[in-house]
């Protein structure tokens, strides 16, 4: 009796959250997912001010400037975020699998600096194509972050907390976009005065993980399998759990190691054509495309107008908009205590399912809201809700999903897959929505309710339940819909990948 008592005890240490292991966390959400959010919302309060800067750097220059070429310049600053997103996201494999994942978010601090600086001096030096250069650089750093954070994390948390620290940097994501909603109230920065101000700001994170994240360790996981270094990853799993003995952890990073010694690290075209991933790749494009394609964006697009709708006087819209922002915070914090409990795929479902049916209510409200006088508030009820809903699921849980059902030598590929979905369909509803907004009007939110049912009937059918589960386990629950077999046969487990070079498609360990 009393030695299974010592033995709970001693799984209850391993799995704690030590101090460690907090302030990195801490440290390279604050330091590289804040950034993200807080570059999505930056430039929106401030607009108005930033436009008449723009007509005036052109009128110095003696240029004609039009309603059409001032549009053009704003789209431009707007769109070269996600388009750097994107192209953030093409190098995460070749970094990660190069300089290690905090070697990345390091040399990532780099894609901060130098664009908040230039941002900084726009004014300065009278000059908006540095606004949009430093905007399309500043997104090349989210796109990174956005993919190495939670991998980084993922592959630092016990497999109990491994859910609740992979939405941590959705929640800071969402604390930078309430960050900027906040500093763009037109008392605070969003003003004349203040708008290059805040626009620099985003560099004061990247310094302090620039100056902070060397003295915590590199990845255990990448260490062991990806360096052959046991020494130091022996060492940081001891310095990250608070516990010496960390066999158990390094003995499955030693099966995994072996199992995919015959592979190597996958490329993204050799992760498209592998049959013992085809579900998780399909997967991860499905939730990426599903979470940006469900109508987030044109949500908070959709607002303002909503707001003003409901008789919110323009100067009040800034503060409603930022008790939205917060409710977005609110919600993530949720999840990050309900995650382990209630699991992803639960979370998931309820997120993508209250979307739905706010889209839905929202068409209605849209369409009736000028034959009934409070239909404008059910309009505003609906866009709290929707963003309640995004964010206990669609939001935090994609990255979570991606570092689980993916293993070590294809995890690198899959996020920037991932990452490359998710600032495509970013990309595309930024381009796409204003159109449809026109043209459909209240209805272009039947398409998103439509997306957001497709996604959730996809994850109720496909994917698994992944928390509290070795990356290995997890690797099992996928292998029926591969058609590929894992069998471990003895501690040793030198495993031989054979799923896709033996007729006989199965995974044997030996």
């Amino acid at each position: 009796m009393g030695d299974d008592t010592n033995m709970e005890r001693l799984e209850e240490c391993k799995g704690k959250l030590t101090v460690v292991l907090a302030l990195v966390t801490l440290i390279s959400t604050f330091g590289s997912s804040f950034q993200y959010g807080y570059n999505v919302a930056v430039i929106n309060s401030p607009a108005p001010e930033m436009q008449s800067f723009y007509t005036s750097v052109c009128e110095s220059r003696n240029a004609t400037v039009t309603n059409n070429v001032l549009t053009l310049l704003w789209s431009l600053t707007v769109s070269m975020y996600p388009l750097g997103g994107f192209f953030g996201s093409l190098m995460v494999a070749p970094l990660v699998n190069n300089l290690g994942r905090k070697g990345t978010l390091l040399l990532n601090n780099i894609f901060s600096i130098c664009p908040a600086v230039m941002m900084g001096v726009s004014e300065l030096v009278g000059s908006f194509e540095i606004i949009i250069v430093a905007r399309f650089i500043v997104g090349i750093c989210a796109g990174l972050s956005s993919n190495v954070v939670p991998m980084y994390l993922g592959e630092l948390a016990p497999k109990n907390l491994r859910g609740a620290i992979g939405i941590m940097p959705q929640l800071f994501i969402t604390i930078g976009i309430l960050t900027a909603q906040v500093f763009g109230i037109r008392n605070i920065l969003g003003n004349k005065e203040g708008w290059p101000i805040m626009l620099a700001l985003t560099g004061v994170p990247a310094v302090l993980e620039l100056l902070l994240l060397p003295f915590f360790p590199e990845s255990p996981r990448y260490t062991l399998i990806q360096r052959g270094d046991e020494n130091n990853a022996r060492a940081a799993l001891q310095r990250l759990r608070g516990w010496e003995d960390v066999d158990e952890e390094l003995k499955e990073m030693r099966l995994e190691a072996h199992s995919e010694r015959a592979e190597g690290q996958l490329s993204v075209l050799k992760l498209l054509t592998l049959r013992s991933l085809r579900w998780q790749l399909l997967s991860i494009i499905i939730i990426n495309m599903g979470q940006q394609l469900s109508g987030v964006n044109s949500i908070y697009y959709y607002a303002d107008s909503i707001f003003a709708s409901a008789g919110v006087k323009e100067n009040h819209v800034q503060y409603v908009t930022v008790g939205t922002g917060s409710v977005n915070v609110l919600m993530t914090i949720t999840a990050v205590f309900i995650v382990e409990a209630s699991g992803r795929k639960l979370l998931l479902l309820i997120g993508f399912g209250i979307c739905c049916v706010a889209c839905i209510i929202l068409t209605i409200a849209l369409s009736l809201q000028e034959t009934l006088h409070w239909m404008p508030y059910v309009s505003i009820a609906c866009v709290i809700i929707y963003v309640a809903g995004h964010a206990i699921g669609p939001s935090p849980i994609p990255t979570v999903i991606t570092t689980e059902i993916f293993r070590q030598s294809s995890r690198p590929a899959a996020f920037m897959v991932g990452g490359s979905v998710h600032w495509l369909s970013n990309f595309t509803i930024g381009l796409v929505f204003p159109f449809l907004e026109r043209e459909l009007k209240s209805y272009s939110f039947i398409i998103f309710a439509f997306i957001c049912l497709a996604t959730l009937i996809y994850i109720w059918v496909v994917i698994p339940e992944t928390k509290n589960a070795t990356f290995l386990e997890i690797s099992k629950l996928f292998a029926k819909k591969n058609k590929v077999e894992i069998v471990v046969e003895d501690e040793e487990c030198t495993l031989k990948e054979s799923a896709v070079k033996e007729p006989e498609n199965s995974i044997t360990a030996f």
